[in-house]
Parts: structure tokens; sequence; C-alpha cells
């Protein structure tokens, strides 16, 4: 009978592969399975063995072949039953939007051995590589962080209500595609439209690109500009820094 393996929930952090972790790094030298989202740098898979299986799962539009939650759930079962070492490498962080903890789970209940290996969240670093602080003394002592891609039969709804009348900064993940609605989301519950609003794309990269407006005109320079995914969105006074301090051009 062959030992169970194990997997490792890795975060491939927010894109530069400079913010991959050193424990990332040791664990994907050493896969035998590398289960990968769409979302991580391709040019991580080179520091994987030569005879390790790649496998692409992601979720999104952006490639041809798509996967289930559902399905990627039953490989890492099934790879890990195989005795392999498993490297699940996920966008940003495994914890934060990514659904590591939903793989967690199923892991921890099928009594596979797992480890969850921490990565540079895009919540804090894409907005810093934009000159742009989530928190600062002067401006804020509060951050709320929202998906912009909810989940339609979640149980917990973003409640816009609360939302437009938190104090501070709002960072969005994945809200791209939904940035009408939740800018008008947050205007008809009271939110200045004077707010500063900037949405960075492809942060931390060569590709990074930061367009600035107002909550009452961002989603159109958004639709003007076509910026593509992934792109966060950062609501809230820190957003004017972001020309003082733009270290990284865009």
């Amino acid at each position: 009978m062959k030992p169970t393996g194990i997997v490792y929930l890795v975060g491939a952090g927010p894109g530069d592969i400079g913010l991959f972790t050193l424990r990332g790094m040791e664990l994907l030298r050493q896969a035998q399975v590398v289960v990968y989202d769409g979302l991580a740098n391709p040019d991580l898979l080179r520091h994987a063995p030569a005879g390790a299986e790649l496998i692409c799962a992601d979720k999104h539009r952006r490639h041809q072949q798509r996967i289930t939650q559902d399905e990627i759930n039953a490989m890492l079962l099934a790879k890990a039953r195989e005795g392999k070492r498993v490297v699940r490498l996920k966008g940003g962080d495994p914890f934060i939007f990514g659904r590591g903890g939903e793989e967690a789970e199923i892991l921890a209940e099928a009594g596979i051995p797992f480890e969850v290996v921490p990565g540079v969240s895009t919540i804090y670093s894409v907005p810093a590589c934009a000159g742009i602080p989530v928190t600062h003394r002067k401006y804020n002592s509060t951050l709320t962080i929202v998906t912009g891609h909810e989940d339609t039969a979640s149980t917990h709804p973003v409640d816009w209500v609360t939302l437009a009348k938190a104090p501070g900064t709002i960072v969005i993940l994945m809200g791209l595609k939904t940035i009408s609605h939740t800018t008008a989301s947050l205007l008809e519950n009271g939110r200045p439209p004077e707010t500063p609003v900037a949405v960075i794309s492809q942060g931390t990269t060569e590709n990074q690109r930061t367009i600035t407006g107002t909550l009452s005109t961002i989603a159109g320079l958004v639709e003007q500009s076509q910026i593509p995914m992934p792109a966060l969105i950062v609501i809230g006074d820190v957003v004017r820094l972001g020309e003082k301090l733009a270290w990284r051009k865009s």
C-alpha cells in the first residue's frame, strides 16, 4: 500500500516572482505534482522538477479549459492518495478569497496531511507598488477588504449599506467587471461621490497600470481605458498619495 502523500497550499503572491516566498520555492522545487491557478505567475513553474506533473486549475474564462472547485478538490485528494507531494499553487494568499480554506477542509476531513504556506497578498502589495499605502495615520485607522466576485449562493452577501458608511480604506479584489455595480451601490448608500478611487491592473508586474478618479467617475474611466484583468480597486483618501509616492511608474 502506497503511503499517503501531502498537499501544500502555497500562496504564489501578487505576480512579481520576486515576491514569492522562500518556503514556497523550496516546496515547488520538490513537488511531484503542481496544481496551479491561472493567476499564478507561469514563470514559477520553471522551478518545478523536470518530471513534475503540471496541472492548470483555472476556474475563469481566460483559458479554454476550465475546471470546477469540486474537480480540483477531487484531484488533490487523488494525487495525495497516490503518495505524491502536491503543491497547490494559488494566486496571492491561499486563505484570502482563494478558497484555500475550503480545500484545507476537504483535506482535513479526508485525513490527508497538508501545510499552508502564506503568500504575499495583493491586498497591500499591489497598492504599495502603485505608491498607495492602504493604511496611513493621517488618513485612516481601518481597512475593509471585499470581494468583487461575490458568490451568488453566498449566505453572507456584501452589505452595501454598511460598506458605504465604513470609515477608512476599502480594497476590492477581483472587482473590475463589477465596478459599475460597486460604485453605484456605494453612491446609492451615501458614500460621497468625490471619494478618491484607484484601479490597479496587473499590479507588481511590468504591465502594471493605474487609473485614478472618484467614485462618480472611475467606472467610466475604466470603461474607456479597456485595462485588463486582474485588477484591484482602492477606495479612500489614501489614494491621493499615489501620485506623490509612485516609485514604480505605470
